[in-house]
Order: C-alpha cells, then sequence, then structure tokens
C-alpha cells in the first residue's frame, strides 16, 4: 500500500508522468496541424465527444466502483486474520494449564509449537497470495519501468521461511500438498485433538478453538476467491478502449472550439486572439489526464494481492501478526523479526 506522506498530488504526478508527457505532445502536435498546416479538417463537432465522455465517466466510475470494492473485502479479509490469529494464540495460552497457575516447561513447549504452526500458515497463505497469475501485470510493468519497491515474496523462497516454523515431519508432509495453508490449518486441528484427548484441554476449551480454526478457514477461502477470480474482463477492457476513444477524439474537438472563439474575440483582443488556439493544450491535457488517471485508479485495484504499490500489503500484515503472537507467549526479543523494510513507503 502506497503512503504519500507529503504532496499527494505531487506523487500522482509522478505516477502519471509518461502519460501526461505523451498528452501534451499529443495535443501540441494536433494543434500545430490545425493551425500551422492548416488542416482544418483535422475536426469533429463537440457535442458528440461530449456524449462518448459521459459514457465513459459513468463506465469509469462502476469499474472504480468495483475495483474498490474488491481491495476493501481483501483489506477487511486481513483484518478478520490478524484479531482471529490473536484470539487463537491467546485462547492456547490461557487454556493450557496446571493445576491453574503455572505453565510447566513442557506446556510453553506446546504453546511455542502451535504459535510457530501458525506464523507458517500465515507464510504460506501470504505466499500463495503473491503466486503470479496470467491476468496480473502491474507489478511487472512498473518494475520494467524501473519503479523501486520489494515484495518479499518475489525476493525469498517458501520452502526457506517456513521450515523454520515446522518440524521436519511436518514441513515435508505441507510441502506435499498442494493447497499447503489448508494442510497447516489441518496440522493445527490434529494437534488440539491430541492435546484434548491427553486432558490439557477441556472438551468446551478445544470447541472453541475448533471455532476459531474454521474461522481461519473461513477467511482463507474468502482471500483465495479474489485471488483466483479476477475482475472481469469483459468490463475492464472496454472500459480501457472507451477511454483511449475519448482521448483520441477530444482534441479534434476542443481545438476548433478554442479556434472559433478566437475569431470572434479577434478585434477586440488581436494580440491574444492571435495564439489563442494554442491554449487548448493546458485544457486538453488536463481532461485528458483526469480519464486516464481515473481509469489507472480503477486498473490499480483489480488485483489486491498482486504487490503493486496501491494493493493490500499483507507481508505486512503477515509480520506484525508474527511479532504481535510471538511477543503474546513471551518470546525472547533476539527471535522475533524486525518489521519489513519499506522502499519508497510502500508497504508490501
Amino acid at each position: 500500500m502506497y503512503t504519500q506522506r507529503r504532496y499527494p498530488f505531487k506523487g500522482l504526478l509522478r505516477w502519471t508522468k509518461r502519460e501526461l508527457i505523451f498528452f501534451t505532445v499529443f495535443t501540441t502536435v494536433t494543434t500545430f496541424l490545425y493551425e500551422v498546416l492548416n488542416l482544418k479538417w483535422l475536426q469533429i463537432p463537440l457535442t458528440p465527444v461530449g456524449l462518448i465522455g459521459t459514457a465513459v465517466a459513468f463506465m469509469i466510475g462502476f469499474q472504480n466502483n468495483a475495483a474498490y470494492d474488491r481491495i476493501w473485502e481483501a483489506r477487511k479479509i486481513w483484518g478478520g486474520i490478524v484479531n482471529t490469529s490473536r484470539s487463537l494464540i491467546i485462547m492456547v495460552k490461557d487454556s493450557l494449564y496446571l493445576n491453574h497457575k503455572n505453565l510447566s516447561g513442557d506446556e510453553k513447549s506446546i504453546i511455542r509449537v502451535i504459535t510457530n504452526r501458525h506464523i507458517a500458515w500465515l507464510t504460506a497463505l501470504r505466499y500463495a497470495m503473491r503466486t503470479k497469475k496470467p491476468w496480473e501485470t502491474s507489478y511487472d510493468n512498473l518494475k520494467k519501468k524501473g519503479f523501486d519497491m520489494m515484495v518479499p515474496e518475489h525476493e525469498e523462497h517458501l520452502e526457506d521461511q517456513i521450515k523454520t516454523h515446522l518440524s521436519e515431519e511436518e514441513y515435508q508432509y505441507v510441502m506435499s500438498k498442494e493447497n499447503k495453508p489448508n494442510a497447516i490449518i489441518s496440522l493445527q486441528s490434529k494437534h488440539l485433538r491430541q492435546l484434548t484427548d491427553d486432558r490439557k484441554l477441556w472438551d468446551f476449551t478445544f470447541l472453541n478453538l475448533q471455532q476459531i480454526l474454521n474461522e481461519l478457514t473461513t477467511l482463507q477461502g474468502k482471500t483465495e476467491r479474489i485471488k483466483n477470480f479476477p475482475y472481469p474482463k469483459q468490463y475492464g477492457s472496454v472500459g480501457y478502449h472507451f477511454v483511449h476513444i475519448f482521448m483520441w477524439l477530444l482534441p479534434l474537438a476542443i481545438i476548433p472550439t478554442f479556434a472559433n472563439m478566437a475569431s470572434k474575440l479577434v478585434e477586440s483582443h488581436p494580440m491574444i486572439m492571435e495564439y489563442f488556439v494554442w491554449f487548448n493544450i493546458p485544457f486538453t491535457v488536463a481532461v485528458i489526464w483526469v480519464f486516464n488517471t481515473m481509469l489507472r485508479i480503477g486498473l490499480a485495484g483489480e488485483n489486491p494481492f498482486e504487490g503493486s504499490p496501491n494493493d493490500v500489503p499483507i507481508s505486512n500484515i503477515s509480520r506484525s501478526i508474527t511479532r504481535d503472537i510471538l511477543q503474546i507467549i513471551d518470546e525472547d526479543e533476539s527471535e522475533i523479526p524486525k518489521p519489513f523494510e519499506n522502499i519508497n513507503n510502500i508497504q508490501m
């Protein structure tokens, strides 16, 4: 998630710098052809273009609302994972007992195993969400343009990240499964069942913990649904092409309008009106830039787990949960991983 500390408009201009330069050159060339080379046939009525612009605005609005719903739902899902993860570890810690007073070394070890297994689940889930899908192209496009950012899941291997949180037997079992987060939840449930059989957990507590695992499984399914079902391309592609049709037609409608205004006012302001048609350039570029930026905002929110600057920062959220639950079990500070580094104020 991109967090611009100061001057957000400046960041927006930087984000669309290349398009802004292209729009300025395109409008200037069109004005040159019309005014200097006297190609007066390069014009169309403003009214049809205005109608197209209205239709395009409605379509972009619909697309942006749909994209925002996807990214907001994704953020709520991971907010649920935050709360449920804390609840799981707190309940496990407070439910394991020895005369209801002090935890023995064995019980502390059990709590640590369950906590580390949950960290493995968080890790496997965020890696699954970062798996590249054919329709996800924003991250690659930004890297090609030289935009500096770091997605941890693209820099480190899953195997190295979860191996330290699982036993060798559990690690081999998880890596043999296609849905690794689901396999880890299964191991967690099996362990809690064994603790109940060993009378280290009450049956009622076991049922409550199973309910928490069920909630985590539900949240996992919701986040997988967003990841695996793309924004319908019939809406995204049509909106993209309609915006570009509007952008190509707009200068051909605005330039003659400015020329007509100049011809009517040339007698009262001859010096200004002679070059008045060139003033269409900033106005035309501003209108095109607004429509293009609205389109890009919608496209940026279609895939909230891809890893682009405007996506849900699941890496940071997962690391924050990891730190929280390790602190809950009073883990040594040296064993608690540091927060991820955010390059260019981009939370990943």
